[in-house]
């Protein structure tokens, strides 16, 4: 594409070069392919324009900046260099968004549930329908490997381009607090957005719980949002009723649009009578969980709106045999059973706890740790909330990144103490599974919580090979031939 043409798109100033050839877009100086225009911006610890002429030697042949450069290739000058690399993207790729309609889904908790439970109405519905998020892109028999929830503008953009070609006219994709902070998602305009909750998380990042939710709010303000869909049982879901266009809600315990009567829970799974707006049908889970009956409650009622038919709700919903490592059964030990779930806040294992516990005979144990270099606040929290709702705890590692695992734990510890002395440390996570199962007996569950089905342990910038389910297994199969002999 002409360099030329992509400044008029934006509405640039371009300092020469009009007819220059652009092959790619990038913000990475250590990926610059030969032919690609260079977006600079200032980032939260680098400058883009520190590294522009190491971009333009690697093959870089124009430059996007927000101030001119004293390097000899064409620059196009962008007040918010940030904001123009989705612009250019968008254009570069020929606005696939606007081919698409696009279900925007945000909240702390909950959104890669209520994506695949929309994906799953959409297969049964007979719509072509991809799907963005934590757990990767699907769409048309392929499979990209997650890197963010919400892929970075250019990236996207090309997955879009993509997904027009393949015939998709549907896409539901998770919006992080993050995405709509650094505006990756402005130049898109969603049919639907759903908001699952807002509790605490990111404030590493955020600061505040206030700031966190203006930037969930992003999603649902002016015109980037024709319809919001709101859970009523949420603070911050009720006040965005106010900033949408148009919303409808869903809620277990407040007025709304969409509710649930007769819900029924167990470990295969529940079920539930859901009225969607004034329409009765019974709905079937492969999932258990009260805050999967929000989950499914959402895509329910999204889907309807889209037009499909209940029975084929029901069906889709139905149909989803799980979502990987939210609160999947891993395997069993001694009569007692296992589950890995991705719950990495308090709001999120206080759930997974409690949908555990009323099929718990025995022993509720919960072996979790928290994340390095991120949200130090929420350690001593989720320490409470463990040694609140289970019998024990195991402390361990999880990505520890840059931080040392053990002074992560301790500060879990901290929370855990203030009401039990029912646990212990163990800060190697392989490990700590292999204690936990040894504890086990006939009746007690056993949850892996914080990684879900990450498959890797991020140590010092390096994410080595690693797996709660692949560790879950190797342990049992060890036991059985230990027990064999």
């Amino acid at each position: 594409m002409l360099l030329g043409k992509l400044s008029e798109e934006i509405g640039a100033e371009l300092t020469r070069g009009a007819d220059t050839q652009i092959s790619g877009i990038s913000a990475d100086s250590k990926h610059i392919m030969q032919g690609d225009l260079f977006v600079c911006f200032k980032g939260e610890e680098n400058d883009g324009h520190d590294f522009a002429a190491e971009a333009v030697a690697c093959g870089a042949v124009a430059l996007a900046v927000e101030r001119k450069l004293d390097i000899n290739v064409p620059q196009m000058i962008v007040p918010d260099g940030r904001r123009a690399m989705g612009e250019l993207a968008a254009a570069f790729y020929g606005h696939p968004e606007r081919k698409l309609k696009i279900v925007g889904i945000t909240g702390t908790n909950g959104k890669t549930t209520t994506a695949h439970m929309l994906a799953a109405v959409f297969k049964a519905a007979g719509i072509p329908c991809g799907n963005i998020g934590t757990l990767g892109i699907f769409y048309a028999n392929k499979e990209i490997s997650p890197e963010l929830t919400t892929p970075d503008p250019v990236f996207l953009y090309k997955v879009f381009a993509d997904m027009v070609s393949s015939g998709i006219s549907w896409v539901v994709m998770e919006v992080s607090a993050h995405a709509l902070y650094y505006g990756k998602v402005d130049g898109i305009r969603f049919e639907y957005c759903i908001f699952t909750n807002l509790t605490e998380d990111h404030l590493d990042f955020f600061g505040t719980m206030e700031r966190y939710g203006a930037a969930k709010r992003k999603l649902f303000e002016g015109e980037r949002c024709k319809c919001a869909v709101l859970n009523f049982d949420d603070e911050t879901g009720r006040s965005l009723a106010s900033v949408a266009a148009k919303s409808v809600s869903y809620a277990l315990e407040n007025p709304s649009d969409v509710f649930a009567v007769d819900i029924g829970e167990g470990f295969g799974g529940c079920r539930y009578i859901i009225n969607l707006f004034d329409e009765l049908y019974e709905i079937r889970l492969n999932m258990t969980g009260r805050h999967n009956v929000y989950n499914s409650m959402a895509a329910a009622e999204c889907a309807k709106l889209i037009g499909i038919p209940v029975p084929v709700i029901a069906e889709g919903l139905a149909s989803l045999e799980k979502v990987s490592g939210r609160l999947e059964r891993a395997g069993a030990y001694r009569g007692a059973d296992i589950f890995v779930d991705f719950a990495h806040t308090p709001d999120g294992l206080e759930k997974s706890l409690r949908a555990l516990r009323p099929h718990c005979k025995g022993r509720l144990i919960c072996l979790f740790g928290c994340g390095g270099n991120r949200d130090a606040l929420k350690r001593p929290i989720m320490g409470e909330v463990s040694a609140k709702f289970a019998d024990f705890t195991v402390l361990t590692s999880d990505n520890p990144r840059y931080e040392d695992p053990f002074d992560i734990v301790l500060q879990i510890e901290k929370g855990v103490k203030k009401y039990t002395d029912e646990y212990i440390i163990v800060v190697d996570r392989e490990s700590a599974i292999e204690y936990a199962v040894d504890k086990l007996h006939a009746g007690d569950v056993l949850l892996v919580a914080g990684k879900g089905g990450e498959n890797y342990q991020e140590i010092m910038g390096v994410k080595h090979i690693y797996s709660d389910f692949s560790a879950i297994r190797g342990i049992l199969k060890f036991k059985s031939a230990e027990k064999g002999r």
